[in-house]
């Protein structure tokens, strides 16, 4: 079961992503949050992986897909609260990790 829960604040998009993000679940983030980044211009995404139980190298691809995306709005990416066994994937991203979603908020300054 894979869950992909969004809200939007203050100009920040977070991303609170439950369950397996496995090759069979991936496409909620390519056609669905790829996107709406896209489309809505947004600069500022952080995705909270504490609820995200595995992942695995197509699940890897989709958050990148996402990277790429805030790329080209010109804006940042973090993720939060990863937990030791998805952080051996995470780290390979370069995505900037932060303690928690508040953390990241103080960063971005808006």
């Amino acid at each position: 079961m894979f869950q992909m829960d969004l809200e939007y604040n203050k100009g920040v998009l977070f991303v609170r992503l439950k369950g397996n993000l496995t090759s069979k679940k991936t496409y909620e983030l390519n056609n669905y949050l790829v996107p709406v980044l896209l489309k809505h211009k947004i600069k500022y995404l952080v995705y909270n992986l504490y609820e995200l139980n595995t992942i695995d190298e197509s699940g890897v691809d989709a958050l990148l897909n996402s990277k790429c995306a805030i790329r080209v709005n010109k804006g940042k990416i973090y993720v939060c609260e990863v937990t030791e066994t998805i952080k051996k994937f995470i780290q390979r991203l370069h995505i900037k990790e932060v303690e928690n979603e508040l953390s990241a908020l103080q960063l971005i300054k808006i």
